[in-house]
């Protein structure tokens, strides 16, 4: 199991990709997506030199991007740290490059990866995302969801 070291404010997008130029094609989805973006991504190649490669438009990000990857190690997955946005703005631009072939988490909660290693080298089993359910919502916590979301300009 690998944590995903969070930045205060910023939100994490884990994914799975197939080809070297998946860095520049995230970057070019993300200045692409929201003006004034901040966002450090890193793509941990798994053939060739099977280097951590990196981009972004903020150097404290990209250089968090690059530890967790190194970290992670698991071929051909990318970590995308973002300030100034959130998953929801960029989410589909992501999708739509070619190479994406999964998206496995886009979340501010703390983050733990659970991986696995073979002769051949590492992959991603899955992720925990946040916290168990802890009940119910009830029809004060409904009502506070909906004013959030109202607040926030999500929803009319």
């Amino acid at each position: 199991m690998v944590k995903v070291g969070m930045v205060e404010g910023c939100n994490v997008i884990l994914g799975m990709a197939h080809f070297i130029k998946t860095v520049e094609d995230l970057y070019e989805a993300l200045v692409n997506s929201v003006p004034n973006i901040k966002f450090g991504l890193a793509f941990c190649e798994s053939s060739g030199p099977c280097l951590v490669r990196s981009e972004g438009t903020d150097e404290e990000l990209k250089k968090v991007a690059e530890k967790n990857a190194l970290a992670l190690s698991c071929g051909h997955c990318f970590i995308i740290y973002l300030r100034n946005a959130y998953p929801i703005n960029v989410l589909g631009r992501i999708r739509d490059v070619p190479e994406v072939c999964t998206v496995y988490a886009a979340t501010a909660n703390p983050l733990e990866i659970i991986v696995v290693e073979t002769e051949q080298g590492r992959g991603v089993l899955g992720v925990v995302d946040g916290f168990k359910s802890a009940g119910l919502e009830t029809a004060k916590e409904v009502e506070e969801r909906k004013t959030f979301l109202r607040n926030i300009n999500y929803k009319l």
